[in-house]
C-alpha cells in the first residue's frame, strides 16, 4: 500500500467519523424518566435472582413446576406483577422459617405462574 492509498483511506474513515458524528443526537432527559426504568430493571433482577435459589427451585419442583417454564412465567409477568413480588421478597425473613402469609402469598404466585 502506497502512502497516496494510505491518505486516501485516512479521509474515507476521517470523513465517514465526521457523518456519523453529525447525525447522532444527544438529548438531556430528566431524572424521572430513567428512574422507574432503572426500578423495574432492579426489580426483575431481584425476581429473577429469587427464583433461581436452589431452595425455591426445589420447592417449585416438589409442586410439579418445570424449571425452564418457571423462567418463561417470570419473563411474562408485567410490571407491576415484578413490583409486587420484588416488593414481597423484601419484606421476607432471610433464612429460618416462612411465615403462614409468605407461604400463601408464594403458592398463590405459583399458581398464577401456572394460569399464565
Amino acid at each position: 500500500m502506497n502512502v497516496k492509498q494510505m491518505i486516501k483511506m485516512g479521509i474515507v474513515v476521517l470523513g465517514a467519523a465526521l457523518y456519523l458524528q453529525t447525525s447522532v443526537t444527544a438529548e438531556m432527559i430528566a431524572a424521572e424518566q430513567t428512574a422507574p426504568q432503572s426500578q423495574l430493571e432492579a426489580d426483575k433482577l431481584k425476581v429473577q435472582t429469587f427464583m433461581d435459589r436452589a431452595e425455591v427451585r426445589e420447592r417449585l419442583q416438589a409442586y410439579g413446576v418445570v424449571e425452564a417454564m418457571s423462567k418463561v412465567r417470570v419473563a411474562a409477568m408485567t410490571d407491576e406483577e415484578v413490583h409486587a413480588m420484588a416488593q414481597k421478597i423484601d419484606t421476607m425473613p432471610t433464612g429460618g422459617r416462612l411465615h403462614d402469609s409468605d407461604l400463601v402469598v408464594i403458592l398463590l404466585i405459583i399458581l398464577l405462574l401456572l394460569l399464565i
